[in-house]
């Protein structure tokens, strides 16, 4: 929510490539339209693979209030996510869909009273990256999506540097 393009333009695409990572369907963006950071990142699943969608939006209201699925906040001032976890797993695997929010800059209070969970990985000032990566790790119990089958490019895991790029 609330990206400021020019400003925000790296952290906008990290949240997207730490989303895609631990395996999102789709990003959508809010605050000023940038179809520069968009391309950026569809140019990166274009050639590292995946299916993710991208899009912006600026109707974040509506997208928040006609989600059908688990409404998650990632917040400093949110509840505790040791504490909440166990029970947002549990729902999580009920609804099948979650859109999880994070937010560039200060986030509207009608935020906090629409979704489901307020929940800090921290009750410290950090990153939306850090926060959402954390999230989703324990969402998906440590597990990174692995499989980007469709892409050009891959890193092999070794101790040397190796990339294996199919043109």
């Amino acid at each position: 929510m609330g990206h400021r393009a020019g400003r925000d333009d790296r952290i906008s695409t990290h949240v997207g490539l730490t989303a895609r990572q631990w395996g999102a369907d789709e990003v959508v963006y809010s605050g000023e339209e940038d179809s520069n950071m968009i391309e950026s990142q569809e140019d990166i699943i274009e050639r590292w693979g995946g299916d993710m969608e991208i899009r912006y939006t600026e109707e974040w209201k509506k997208e928040i209030r006609d989600f059908e699925g688990l409404k998650v906040h990632l917040t400093m001032y949110g509840l505790e996510i040791n504490e909440e976890m166990k029970e947002i797993k549990k729902e999580f695997e009920s609804s099948d869909d979650i859109l999880i929010i994070v937010g560039a800059e200060k986030v509207p209070r009608w935020v906090y009273t629409h979704v489901d969970y307020n929940i800090s990985v921290g009750n410290q000032p950090h990153s939306e990256i850090a926060a959402l990566a954390v999230f989703m790790d324990r969402l998906n119990d440590g597990e990174m999506k692995k499989d980007f089958s469709d892409a050009d490019i891959k890193v092999d895991p070794s101790e040397d540097r190796k990339i294996t790029e199919e043109l």
